[in-house]
């Protein structure tokens, strides 16, 4: 008898690719997915497996280059975004179809937000890439879908991590992806120490030209460096979102621990870098290996 999963697979754009990575290892390792429920990304992803079609899905992804990215891009000057969408959504139309998802094999809920009751709005029946398309909606980004008198846009915008849908499913484990996780700290370069024997007096008279061509070598690493952070606005839109749903995953997690948290660090790539699938997929089974082997070991 297989162990059963409820899947839970967080937004953060680009990176939502490794959300493949790890359902196919929970895949290969025997685990039975049978609740799925995912924010923006995550949302886009667990609908096409539940559709059955994510082989379909890799295959195209995993051939897209920097301008067959861009290509989709159908650009608006409507002021609320700057994508509407509509290629991606016939894309996916080819790969999957539009199934009604209460007919799906798998417990699916994709989360997005409603700006004008501020508040979640869980798609749980009704067409599927209507839903996914809900929740992919990042504001400035693409457009947000409008009906009656609602405005919905990204899930991540309240719940980037949406566990609570899942619950319902009475699964053996609840695993959660977390596309915002914490990233790989770098090694940090400290001060120049030579003279730190010396009294400051002494420092002002040993001056010499070896120390000046350092101290002209820091001051254009410095320079090197503020050109290196210096972002244009659509990096300043992206990284704004994922200081969001940073904090607000931490705390969805807090709020409702799941079994398993597998993190995939927020620098892996920028949040728009779509052209990435491949390694995407390949660190999202890498973290998944390592976080299912340490729960596999604990629990015997």
């Amino acid at each position: 008898m297989k162990t059963t999963v409820s899947l839970v697979l967080g937004s953060g754009g680009a990176r939502g690719y490794s959300h493949i990575g790890v359902i196919e290892e929970l895949n290969r390792r025997g685990y039975e997915i049978i609740s799925i429920a995912g924010s923006s990304m995550g949302a886009l992803v667990g609908g096409i497996y539940a559709a059955g079609r994510l082989d379909e899905y890799t295959g195209w992804v995993t051939s897209l280059r920097r301008i067959d990215v861009f290509k989709l891009m159908d650009l608006t000057l409507r002021g609320e975004g700057t994508i509407r969408g509509e290629r991606l959504l016939a894309r996916l139309l080819d790969i999957a179809g539009n199934p009604l998802i209460q007919d799906l094999p798998i417990s699916y809920t994709a989360v997005a937000t409603d700006l004008t009751h501020q508040k979640e709005v869980w798609f749980q029946k009704g067409f599927m890439l209507e839903a996914i398309r809900a929740s992919i909606a990042v504001p400035g980004f693409f457009t947000p879908v409008i009906e009656e008198d609602r405005v919905l846009v990204d899930g991540g915008v309240l719940n980037p991590i949406p566990i609570i849908p899942t619950v319902a499913a009475h699964a053996d484990l609840i695993i959660a992806v977390d596309l915002n996780a914490d990233a790989q700290r770098h090694r940090i370069v400290l001060p120049e120490t030579r003279y730190l024997e010396r009294s400051g007096f002494s420092d002002e008279w040993q001056v010499d030209s070896k120390y000046e061509s350092k101290s002209q070598a820091l001051k254009n690493s410095i320079k090197e460096l503020a050109a290196h952070k210096s972002t244009g606005r659509i990096d300043v839109l992206f990284s704004s979102v994922e200081v969001m749903q940073e904090s607000l995953g931490k705390y969805k997690v807090a709020g409702y621990p799941p079994d398993l948290l597998i993190g995939i660090p927020k620098d892996a790539c920028r949040f728009y870098e779509f052209h990435r699938a491949r390694e995407m997929i390949e660190l999202g089974r890498i973290m998944a290996q390592d976080s299912l082997r340490q729960m596999e070991r604990s629990m015997r």
